[in-house]
């Protein structure tokens, strides 16, 4: 029996295009001989569709379009995810589709509600297993969250053990490690059931989440046989026999499809993946054809330019700089020459008029200065003015340019450097900001972004002679507070534990805490790392809570 697992990027409440591409993909799996072919979670209305759950009309429409690709393909067995009504109740729900009939439906038993995930606010649980005979071999269903918690697996599939085939079908987003997290966790459980185990995983950019794909097929020892690709649509396809001395099932990879890859997983260049992957259907997916970005020559906007130009190509990235006086002859310089080496459209639009004008207007309002924080960010929103006013004129989506760590700190200016449609660079830590970019520069095998981008001391150069250090700590202390208060919710003693000095700790926790508000009106950016602002983390604007803990007094 030959098995396809056919990972596709899938658009949200995009049911009729989800649907046709797998129609088409289940022609080609048939004709290339498979006999079963699995499509990820809720492939036929994309993952995660919100609040479309609540809309009648959309789970109706569900479940009329698994019941036309039923039909459009009784040749082949088609395993689908869908959202499914049922009565009052609404499910998370995988099709086997057979002989042009929706034969079986599975309801998703275990449903996630942490991180990014809020299925309780939309799913009921199933309560049943499904397991079934295809071609002599008996496969047992599950969706995503179920193949993760062992125990709760083992009392559902307690009465009707697979025997042969385990199939997974998920939307499993993507950060940092999660790929170790999901190979560990399907051998495991290969080795736990003794038999084999076929995973198939969503891809695509879907808001602030990205889908890696890697979908795969692991025999009954635990062994990854194979693996599709990462951050792109594949097939993969394997021949399945009953015959193994193991007492599961062997699995060969065929020959012509791509063999599980065993060297170590690049972290840098699977973040750089995901963020390409998640740039370009952002912006593909949200119907603008083009992107205009501020470019100042610093290392935020160049890593930001470069990403864009790999996404999206040159034609479609437009670079404005807006140099003031206090920007250096060095970063407009490096800015130019930056736009050269991307070959994108370039214009300089000098703002020191137009500041002069605002601040002759400010002038009038006691106790102005130009010496202050308020004359700095004036800068900065004349810009965001500037950028927005194009993108209204020409329909281009803005990209801003800020880090995780200055999202995390608040050091950004409201209606200024956040203001824009989509924040690439929105999870990336500053060091991470770093590795980026002298990675562009090694697969390109030039330099692209400047040496002298990445080695200047950073600076917002809205003062004379402005470093980022004057307003905050290094930036490779300052990611270490910001991983272990953001991500890993640790209190501050326990990081001045851990050997972080307490001024600093102090420091940086108070400026996450009152930046809230800001983060709030931020736009969307591509979560890469295990909790990114937003839905991953989802902190009061008014909080009086302190890091430093009751102690009764």
């Amino acid at each position: 029996m030959r098995l396809a697992l056919a990972q596709f990027n899938a658009s949200v409440g995009d049911i009729k295009g989800n649907v046709n591409r797998m129609q088409n993909l289940s022609i080609k799996a048939f004709e290339l001989g498979a006999d079963i072919v699995v499509f990820p979670e809720m492939s036929v209305c994309g993952y995660p569709p919100e609040d479309l759950l609540l809309k009648e009309q959309f789970l109706k429409d569900n479940r009329l379009a698994v019941e036309h690709l039923a039909k459009s393909c009784p040749d082949i067995t088609i395993i689908a995810g869908f959202a499914e009504a049922n009565e009052n109740d609404c499910y998370n729900s995988l099709a086997v589709l057979q002989e042009g009939q929706v034969k079986e439906i599975y309801h998703k038993n275990i449903l996630p509600n942490y991180g990014v995930f809020d299925e309780q606010r939309y799913f009921r649980p199933g309560t049943e297993a499904l397991c079934m005979n295809i071609s002599d071999l008996t496969f047992g269903f599950t969706i995503c969250e179920d193949i993760w918690q062992q125990e709760l697996l083992d009392s559902l599939l307690a009465n009707s053990p697979p025997r042969d085939i385990i199939i997974n079908i998920s939307a499993s987003p993507f950060h940092t490690g999660k790929i170790q997290q999901r190979q560990q966790i399907l051998c495991q459980c290969a080795k736990h059931f003794n038999c084999a185990v076929a995973y198939c995983n969503l891809i695509g950019g879907q808001d602030e989440l990205v889908f890696d794909g890697r979908s795969m097929f692991v025999d009954s020892s635990g062994h990854i046989v194979c693996q599709a690709k990462a951050f792109e649509e594949d097939m993969l396809m394997a021949d399945f026999s009953t015959v193994n001395n193991n007492g599961g099932i062997n699995v060969k990879s065929l020959k012509n499809y791509k063999a599980c890859n065993s060297t170590p997983i690049d972290s840098i260049a699977e973040i750089y993946n995901a963020l390409i992957l998640g740039t370009k259907d952002y912006v593909r997916k949200n119907n603008f054809s083009k992107v205009i970005i501020g470019l100042s020559g610093g290392i935020d906007s160049s890593l930001t330019a470069a990403i864009a130009v790999d996404a999206l190509g040159a034609k479609n990235v437009v670079r404005i700089t807006m140099p003031s006086n206090f920007n250096s002859p060095e970063t407009i310089k490096d800015a130019q020459i930056l736009a050269e080496n991307l070959d994108i459209e370039f214009y300089s639009v000098p703002i020191e008029t137009v500041l002069d004008k605002f601040n002759g207007l400010f002038s009038k309002f006691d106790k102005w200065t130009t010496d202050g924080i308020a004359y700095e960010n004036l800068q900065a929103r004349i810009r965001g003015c500037i950028l927005m006013s194009l993108s209204n004129q020409y329909g281009y989506l803005v990209l801003t340019t800020s880090n995780k760590s200055e999202t995390a700190v608040g050091y950004a200016t409201l209606y200024g450097d956040t203001a824009g449609g989509f924040a690439i660079l929105k999870d990336v830590p500053k060091t991470m900001v770093y590795q980026l970019a002298e990675y562009i520069n090694k697969i390109h095998h030039h330099e692209v972004i400047p040496v002298t981008v990445i080695t200047r001391p950073p600076s917002a150069e809205l003062r004379e002679n402005q470093k980022d250090i004057d307003s905050l700590p290094q930036y490779d202390r300052l990611d270490r507070v910001l991983k272990g208060y953001v991500e890993e919710d640790k209190s501050a003693s326990q990081l001045i534990e851990e050997g972080l000095p307490k001024t600093v700790v102090k420091q940086v926790i108070n400026m996450v805490d009152r930046s809230e508000y800001k983060r709030r009106q931020s736009p969307p950016g591509i979560k890469i790392t295990p909790k990114a602002f937003g839905k991953d983390r989802r902190m009061p604007i008014t909080n009086l809570y302190t890091s430093d803990g009751f102690n009764g007094k």
